[in-house]
């Protein structure tokens, strides 16, 4: 089993920075393919970015630019470096894992994970 724990998350105003984290623990070793998902209430989860197995790294347009997606210096740490947030990047922010992935379309990120974390909340607003 594999558990995901994200920090963060907070309150900013607009153009303000935030960076989440989120630590894997448990069964790790077969996780190599990490991503972040949000959701805001009453919608859909939306996908944000993610890392592929083979390093290849891709965001939601509307994020591109904004929104950096790494991993720490153990494998097992992964981070968003928001920036310029905007009202419209308030969420439920989710750390999301599985064993493999490739070419995933970030539209899909919302259906592909099977491990997630609770979530940390991202409130922008003035």
């Amino acid at each position: 089993q594999v558990h995901l724990a994200e920090s963060g998350g907070g309150s900013v105003q607009p153009g303000g920075s935030l960076r989440l984290s989120c630590e894997a623990s448990g069964y790790t070793r077969n996780i190599h393919c990490m991503g972040w998902v949000r959701q805001v209430p009453g919608q859909e989860r939306e996908g944000v970015a993610i890392i592929e197995t083979d390093g290849r790294i891709n965001y939601a347009d509307t994020v591109k630019g904004r929104f950096t997606i790494s991993k720490g210096a153990t494998k097992d740490i992964l981070y968003l470096q928001m920036n310029n947030l905007t009202p419209e990047d308030t969420a439920m922010y989710y750390c999301a894992a599985k064993p493999y992935c490739y070419r995933e379309r970030i539209e899909n990120l919302p259906r592909i994970f099977g491990y997630w974390g609770q979530g940390t909340q991202v409130t922008v607003s003035s």
